[in-house]
């Protein structure tokens, strides 16, 4: 029995650990993955973060370089790692969650392992689940390759020929522009690209974005509203050259295909023999068996990651309170705030 299980060893994961140490809490934290910092390794090997590292640590523990530059992804695991190292936190890996449901006031929490008794639930398992693929990806050909994002690792994976990046986020940006350097390169994307710098200056953007109030903006702020309704913007001006350049070759929105042909919202086509589906991803909850803790569309009700069911609690969820609540720095903020409704709602242990 622990007054609270925390479901993810990623960095929302850890940072609600840290936390929960620092108040004497008893705590687990259960992981599917076989080590500290998996999901990040599994991403694409020249994937490198658009915060620098001062917008990269979680609390009590600096990322170690220039403040000022960015981490790749293997520094960021290794990071996450030595993390849970240096807090002794409590993390039980290779431990999948297979279903959460209340009784008698207590959560209980059944893993592919054992089953868990706890006071508390906090699911910060992250918005990157299950790749969301287009329907129409079933009725292509075959002979096209098609990876998501979370797939893919460089460019050996693809076969001969062109390819076709579909998804304008800063991951579709970053895997575009490597793939233009060796072969025919297109991108579809469903509205209009906003560009913004790594830096101005010596300084990234994040610590103008900082000084600007614009990282710390509540979601619910004037600020924070017309952020949210203008889209994640590209961060880095490569992609913007590769366009410029005809490197990479821009398209419509992709509404349609079959054999091995794709067609876009502009009503034109084009034959491709490799796809990568960087269209995100959606939140799988059908192991979460609490009524009144997801609305109809299947997503978390909430209030700053508190819910109306005591003692369960969200966390590292995309805005979910600010700017930077989805980003390794700022999940801190929100678990210090979780950490502390916890601990004034008090406990039996």
């Amino acid at each position: 029995m622990y007054q609270t299980v925390i479901i993810g060893a990623g960095q929302a994961g850890l940072a609600m650990g840290h936390y929960l140490k620092q108040f004497n809490q008893s705590f687990i934290i259960l992981d599917k993955n076989h080590e500290i910092g998996d999901e990040w390794r599994k991403r694409y090997d020249s994937l490198v973060l658009f915060t620098p590292r001062m917008y990269s640590s979680l609390p009590g523990l600096p990322l170690e370089g220039d403040p000022h530059n960015f981490p790749a992804k293997d520094e960021i695991a290794q990071y996450l790692k030595l993390y849970a190292v240096a807090f002794q936190l409590p993390v039980q890996l290779q431990t999948e969650v297979t279903r959460v449901w209340k009784e008698h006031n207590r959560f209980h929490v059944q893993t592919n392992d054992q089953e868990y008794e706890a006071e508390n639930v906090v699911i910060a398992s992250g918005p990157f689940q299950t790749p969301n693929i287009p329907g129409f990806a079933r009725y292509l050909s075959p002979h096209i390759l098609q990876l998501h994002s979370s797939q893919y690792k460089n460019p050996a994976d693809l076969v001969e020929g062109n390819v076709l990046v579909v998804g304008g986020g800063n991951s579709g940006a970053q895997i575009a522009v490597e793939l233009s350097n060796e072969r025919e390169t297109y991108l579809s994307v469903s509205q209009k690209m906003t560009f913004f710098p790594m830096k101005i200056g010596n300084k990234s953007i994040f610590w103008w974005f900082d000084k600007a109030g614009i990282y710390k903006a509540p979601r619910d702020s004037w600020i924070g509203k017309k952020i949210q309704a203008g889209g994640d913007p590209i961060f880095g001006t490569e992609l913007k050259d590769a366009l410029a350049s005809g490197a990479v070759i821009q398209k419509s929105r992709a509404v349609d295909g079959e054999s091995t042909m794709i067609r876009f919202q502009d009503h034109s086509a084009l034959e491709v023999q490799n796809i990568i589906w960087s269209t995100g991803f959606t939140a799988d909850y059908s192991w979460l068996e609490v009524k009144g803790a997801l609305n109809d569309e299947r997503r978390p009700v909430h209030q700053r990651g508190v819910t109306q069911i005591e003692g369960l609690y969200f966390l590292g969820l995309p805005w979910q309170y600010r700017r930077g609540s989805a980003l390794l720095q700022g999940v801190g903020h929100d678990a210090k705030y979780i950490a502390e409704h916890i601990q004034k709602s008090g406990g039996t242990l």
